[in-house]
């Protein structure tokens, strides 16, 4: 996929519905991720997706949101794709629950300045 707006919005939409299926598995409760093996792979799964997403994105559409931390975010992205036995889930879990509602504004923010209204909530 050659990057650029149609592209970015793409990656941008796929990112949204990486965001919206683990906020669907948790729940936002941190027992239901930490009891149930089944959600704590989709999650990790939802997570390595939306990570390398991120990676495709242009550096234009990256620049339009400085405050996200995308060189961390690939850096995790790494993290989980290769360190599958050694992954601490409590750092998962924080991630889910400390950074991804930020960058879930700031995809809705970008979301918002191409002009898309096709997600769903």
């Amino acid at each position: 996929m050659k990057r650029g707006p149609a592209s970015d919005r793409v990656l941008l939409l796929h990112i949204h519905e990486c965001l919206r299926r683990i906020a669907e598995y948790t729940q936002a409760s941190r027992s239901t991720f930490f009891e149930t093996p089944l959600v704590q792979d989709a999650v990790v799964r939802n997570l390595q997706t939306l990570a390398e997403s991120t990676q495709r994105l242009s550096e234009t559409a990256k620049a339009s949101q400085p405050q996200v931390p995308w060189a961390e975010i690939a850096g995790f992205r790494n993290v989980i794709t290769h360190g599958y036995l050694g992954l601490d889930l409590a750092v998962v879990w924080s991630v889910v629950e400390q950074d991804l509602p930020g960058l879930s504004r700031a995809i809705d923010t970008m979301l918002d300045q191409k002009g898309d209204s096709t997600r769903q909530p």
